[in-house]
């Protein structure tokens, strides 16, 4: 029997993923044949549709920036997934499309690992989808947070060393300094960091971003998002794989 099982990421200009490796070497280290990974580069969300029309897709992520507009095109949400209000991964079975959020298992296990008793308030860089699962995470937690984007109350223009001082976790949610880009950074009184203080910067590649390597400058504890991302990856395929009803 020629079972074909696809999966894959969607997004818009997303060659340089990290999802595609990951899983294709996971299907070698189980010996799985006939799965296949797949990079769809999407320009716009309505382009699912034709995705939705293969009968072997069993499911795929979706990274930026289709994490809420895909909400749209699906059938159910998990709870997670319906109060964060995005959705980074998509089961299909019999017909029926389920979002789900795995980027928020992802960050809690990474904050998890490198939060120290006193980081008790964040601030969060950014309001899109990640940004969401982060602010779900925290609140989880009993950490106060505070969304910091352009059109926040606090947002890139008035945001100053002394907010920063008060606020000991700083999650970077934004694209911005990803590859290739990697000279960029976002507009940041770095001043205001401390060895007191945890970064956690969402962006795996590059390893080091321009706003991890400046915190670092000031001492703060610092993180990519290369855990999150194999975490939150690894819950994907516990949801592609054991779902089975």
């Amino acid at each position: 029997m020629d079972s074909n099982k696809k999966l894959g990421l969607i997004g818009k200009n997303i060659s340089y993923s990290f999802s595609k490796k990951f899983f294709e070497d996971k299907f070698q280290k189980l010996m799985l044949k006939g799965f296949s990974y797949d990079i769809f580069d999407l320009s716009e969300i309505h382009e699912v549709e034709q995705l939705f029309s293969n009968p072997d897709l069993l499911g795929f992520n979706v990274t930026i920036p289709f994490k809420e507009k895909i909400i749209d095109y699906l059938d159910e949400l998990s709870d997670e997934a319906k109060k964060i209000g995005a959705v980074n991964c998509v089961l299909i079975q019999n017909g029926k499309k389920t979002g789900y959020n795995t980027d928020a298992f992802g960050f809690e296990k990474t904050l998890l690992l490198h939060k120290k008793n006193h980081q008790d308030t964040a601030l969060i860089l950014g309001s899109g989808g990640a940004a969401k699962a982060v602010q779900y995470v925290l609140d989880k937690n009993g950490i106060s947070s505070k969304i910091v984007s352009r059109n926040s109350e606090i947002n890139f223009e008035n945001l100053d060393k002394e907010t920063v001082q008060n606020y000991k976790i700083i999650v970077q949610c934004t694209p911005v300094g990803t590859f290739p880009n990697v000279e960029d950074c976002l507009n940041f009184p770095f001043d205001g960091l401390t060895p007191e203080h945890l970064i956690i910067d969402l962006i795996y590649n590059p390893n080091y971003t321009q706003f991890i390597i400046n915190a670092s400058e000031k001492g703060a504890k610092t993180v990519n998002g290369y855990y999150m991302l194999e975490q939150q990856a690894e819950k994907a395929w516990e949801i592609w794989n054991f779902q089975k009803k």
